[in-house]
């Protein structure tokens, strides 16, 4: 039986606020996270993806409050990420309301963490969330970044994803900077490329603009596509996110609010 793919909506979160911006600059207001959860999982999302885009960068937790005010509005799986260091943190999501956590610039300074998490909650609650750009510098032309996409590292971002998923992790979560808030599509190659060496799911984040951007994202080989100003701007629903892929022959959940055409 095939798996059918998954539509998640992403909450970067700044101040208790939604934001958007293009390749992470310009950040402006696009509502709030709570309201906006419910709105999705109504449309019948599969899952929401909740990033405290400024943690890192401000060097603090994420916003728990917000967390748990989100996770007691939908019952759809819930992936917080943002500020995540060690496995306290990730415990503490989970006790207010995370099915799964993110972790980006956490992992990159001290790589032991994905095993440590892995261990103690299993690799099914463990994204690795990529935020990756184009680099010559690198063998697979692609570099990983941190600090919300501020920070450039010398690692590449293929050898990142083969030492993460070897250390535990059980989903790549991989943004292209270069794509992101361009409404230009999905960075196929760069998906093409993570499909080809990840044994576990993969995520295309990035770049989605149009209904006919998302069918190539999966034919790519991406397990689940998210994406955010479309859905915040009201350019469409994820249930013609999901009717349009049906139509491209690739298996979705449709819910009763979101009826196949």
């Amino acid at each position: 039986m095939s798996i059918a793919t998954r539509v998640i909506p992403c909450l970067d979160v700044a101040g208790g606020r939604v934001v958007k911006g293009v390749n992470f600059l310009n950040l402006r207001d696009a509502g709030d996270p709570v309201e906006l959860a419910a709105r999705y999982a109504a449309q019948g999302a599969d899952e929401l993806t909740f990033l405290d885009v400024t943690a890192t960068v401000d060097d603090r937790s994420t916003t728990y409050d917000v967390v748990q005010r989100t996770a007691e509005q939908v019952f759809i799986p819930l992936t917080v990420g943002g500020g995540v260091r060690g496995v306290d943190d990730v415990a503490r999501l989970l006790g207010v309301g995370a099915d799964k956590v993110g972790i980006n610039s956490g992992a990159i300074a001290r790589p032991a963490v994905i095993g440590e998490i892995a261990d103690r909650f299993g690799a099914q609650v463990l994204v690795l969330s990529l935020d990756v750009k184009r680099s010559d510098r690198m063998p697979s032309g692609f570099v990983v970044t941190t600090h919300g996409g501020k920070r450039e590292t010398d690692i590449d971002a293929l050898a990142w994803c083969r030492e993460a998923v070897e250390r535990g992790a059980g989903e790549l979560l991989v943004n292209s900077m270069d794509a992101d808030g361009t409404l230009a599509g999905f960075d196929l190659e760069l998906t093409r490329l993570v499909r080809d060496i990840s044994p576990v799911p993969v995520i295309a984040s990035g770049g989605a603009g149009a209904l006919e951007h998302f069918a190539p994202a999966v034919d790519a080989g991406a397990d689940a596509v998210l994406a955010a100003s479309v859905f915040h701007d009201g350019t469409f629903t994820i249930g013609e996110v999901k009717r349009a892929l049906a139509d491209a022959g690739y298996e979705v959940r449709l819910s009763d609010a979101e009826p196949a055409s």
